[in-house]
């Protein structure tokens, strides 16, 4: 019962900070709105860790660098933590186990990118029909414009006014965690054995 609370705190803790990290360097690779409520959390939530690494690890070719090793080193802790938590002494520090954390962590930011995406867009859909000009409109379609566009293109509202593009994405977002995300962890499970 203790170790599932354990469990429990470190999802909570590690998961906030791992998203918000991801986050930041989402947006900002994506030139969203840092002046709103949601870029002014996510610039305190991680400032602490990612200007610090802006020193060993700065910006280049326009992409926040620093967020997203922070996102990645954070997801290795909280991997090791849980793998801690379960696994007998010792075992972390072994080189098959270690490697495998490392991978992982990489996929599990991969997933957490499509989760990001799955809700800004779920989000977005639902404040346009509610307060499309709301607080939170710009870094919404920040995040979500390069992803509806080439949809749009292929699937133009039906009758001028229903919009099927950010069903679609949501589904083919679905698709990519189902398909080829579970893969790749089953081959990297398969390759760590």
């Amino acid at each position: 019962m203790l170790t599932d609370a354990i469990r429990f705190l470190l999802n909570v803790v590690f998961g906030l900070f791992v998203y918000t990290a991801l986050l930041r360097f989402i947006m900002q690779w994506m030139r969203a709105p840092f002046r709103n409520p949601v870029g002014q959390a996510v610039t305190a939530l991680t400032d602490w860790a990612v200007k610090p690494m802006r020193k060993v690890l700065p910006g280049f070719g326009g992409y926040d660098w620093a967020s997203l090793a922070v996102a990645w080193i954070l997801q290795l802790a909280w991997l090791a933590a849980l793998t801690a938590l379960s696994a007998p002494a010792g075992a972390l520090l072994s080189g098959p186990t270690a490697g495998l954390i490392a991978v992982i962590a990489l996929l599990e930011l991969v997933k957490a990118a499509l989760w990001i995406a799955i809700v800004a867009v779920f989000i977005q859909a639902l404040l346009s029909w509610v307060a499309p000009d709301g607080p939170l409109a710009g870094v919404l379609n920040a995040l979500t414009f390069p992803l509806l566009a080439p949809v749009r293109r292929l699937v133009p509202p039906i009758g001028g006014a229903l919009d099927l593009s950010p069903l679609i994405v949501i589904v083919l977002a679905q698709l990519v965690l189902m398909l080829p995300v579970a893969w790749l962890e089953q081959t990297v499970a398969a390759v760590f054995r």
